[in-house]
């Protein structure tokens, strides 16, 4: 598989890392926008099973990845910005976007900020609510990220082997596929700063401060504004057990209506972590926009 190429975008608040497979031509660029706590390498499989040269561009949202590390990450609208100058780098290349989980909930504030930017966005099971979810948060204080669950994650590995070792018979990193997990756990690390080992490239304090900050900032304020035709996909529906269960979709039933999608469909045999399952699906159905 071809190994992509790294960059580096200025912004105003650091610089952030994004990845490039094949070369800008006349067609469409694919932008992939990955999910709360993971990275751009996550996507490699869909990239591998797309049509041979598409171009694609994958960066690592703030906090994530190899980009730089705010203080906090729960002002959700401020992740979306941080990506402008990055889609401003290809003004006058269509670009296809492709969002996971947080990563449409970005996707969505882009396309609303640059509607002459995309020729179509995919929302895979976006973690985009009910419009009541925003109503009773507003005005509420976030919560210390620390009090949150996820904070308490382990984050110092010796290695990305030891990590998928303990991860691959676990839910839900068992019902991925073994090559997007592999991705995940090769690329999730980075040095530690004390130079003993690896920590997870995001790390658990600021993806704690993701999940708290989910209904910060209303996206129906934007939504609106979206002139790309648009494709939503979601998960399973049912009861979630609580707000770290990913066995079920987040998204509002009723976004595709709300946005007049051309496309909006249930892949109920799947959980909310759809591209990680079947990229080749979601691959096969990124190339009909391609």
């Amino acid at each position: 598989m071809e190994q992509p190429r790294e960059h580096r975008q200025a912004t105003p608040e650091g610089e952030i890392c994004w990845f490039e497979w094949g070369r800008r031509g006349e067609g469409p660029s694919l932008l992939l926008l990955h999910a709360t706590g993971f990275h751009a390498r996550l996507w490699d499989q869909v990239v591998a099973a797309l049509p041979a040269g598409t171009h694609v561009i994958a960066p690592d949202h703030r906090g994530h990845g190899r980009s730089f590390k705010p203080a906090s990450l729960s002002d959700w609208a401020a992740t979306s910005d941080a990506l402008l100058p990055l889609v401003d780098r290809f003004a006058g290349t269509p670009l296809v976007g492709c969002g996971h989980s947080m990563g449409s909930y970005v996707l969505s504030r882009l396309a609303a900020e640059r509607p002459d930017a995309f020729r179509h966005i995919f929302l895979i099971d976006p973690v985009i609510m009910d419009p009541v979810f925003y109503a009773h948060a507003a005005g509420e204080p976030v919560p210390d990220p620390s009090e949150h669950p996820v904070a308490r994650r382990r984050n110092r590995w010796v290695g990305w082997e030891a990590m998928l070792a303990s991860f691959a018979e676990r839910p839900p990193y068992a019902h991925w596929q073994p090559e997007v997990l592999a991705d995940y756990c090769r690329y999730g690390l980075l040095p530690a700063a004390d130079g003993e080992g690896w920590e997870l490239a995001c790390p658990p304090r600021l993806e704690a401060s993701v999940y708290l900050g989910a209904a910060r900032t209303d996206p129906y304020a934007w939504l609106g504004r979206i002139a790309a035709p648009s494709t939503v996909i979601r998960a399973k529906s049912g009861e979630r057990a609580n707000n770290l269960d990913f066995s079920v979709s987040p998204s509002w039933p009723g976004l595709g209506a709300q946005l007049g999608s051309v496309r909006d469909e249930q892949w109920a045999e799947l959980s909310h972590f759809i591209p990680m399952e079947a990229p080749r699906r979601i691959a096969d159905l990124i190339a009909t926009a391609l």
